[in-house]
């Protein structure tokens, strides 16, 4: 009985044996690769968390120095987090932020160029939908309409399109448009939900152009 016992582990034995020779070298292989990638997964989440980390003290830098209305500051701290973190969403929001106090303070060219960088840079849709919002208002100071109008050209989010159309009947009425502007508003205030004051304002606009939008647009209330 022992000596049974003694073959099948042998022939146990021998069929590992066999098997290891045939896969061995497979399985190793597949097994180095399995820890190789987690261990690189590790190594890239710990690297992101760490751009995180810094990039938000950068961005607290500039949100400080917006506070205190220190362009020169607010310059050099986002200029550091758009070469060091450009990947982040830290620097695309300091972007936003920093492009809003430039343009405040009458820098336009460099609101129109910290804008320009985030609408064209940043993967987040609705990000790059309010800097290409903001930018054409740079752009509208600067009597560029026609790239203002170019900025808005593109696919939003459909949040963002009331606000588009209401930007462009801005500056077709700055062309002396007056069809294209109530165009635009009408459908700005038409996609605007009626508990929003901001409809108001479109209803305004439209008012001061002979029109009364509760008529142009059945079922439409202010």
């Amino acid at each position: 009985m022992a000596q049974h016992l003694d073959l099948e582990e042998q022939e146990q034995i021998d069929q590992l044996k066999h098997f290891w020779n045939t896969y061995g070298t497979l399985i190793t292989a597949l097994l180095v690769l399995a820890f190789g990638a987690l261990a690189a997964w590790n190594g890239y989440q710990f690297w992101q968390n760490r751009q995180a980390v810094q990039a938000s003290a950068l961005f607290d830098a500039i949100d400080t120095a917006a506070k205190a209305g220190d362009t020169a500051r607010l310059e050099q701290a986002f200029g550091d987090i758009k070469d060091k973190y450009p990947s982040t969403a830290y620097a695309y929001q300091a972007g936003l932020l920093a492009g809003k106090v430039l343009f405040e303070k009458g820098q336009l060219d460099a609101a129109k160029a910290t804008l320009g960088w985030v609408a064209e840079k940043s993967g987040d849709d609705g990000l790059a939908a309010l800097a290409r919002l903001r930018l054409a208002g740079v752009l509208i100071q600067q009597q560029a309409y026609d790239q203002a109008l170019a900025q808005l050209g593109g696919s939003v989010p459909a949040s963002f399109a009331p606000l588009v159309a209401d930007r462009k009947g801005d500056i077709y009425l700055l062309q002396g448009k007056q069809a294209e502007a109530i165009q635009s508003f009408t459908q700005a205030y038409k996609d605007l939900d009626d508990r929003l004051e901001y409809r108001r304002l479109v209803e305004v606009k439209l008012n001061a152009l002979g029109v009364d939008p509760q008529a142009a647009i059945p079922g439409a209330q202010s």
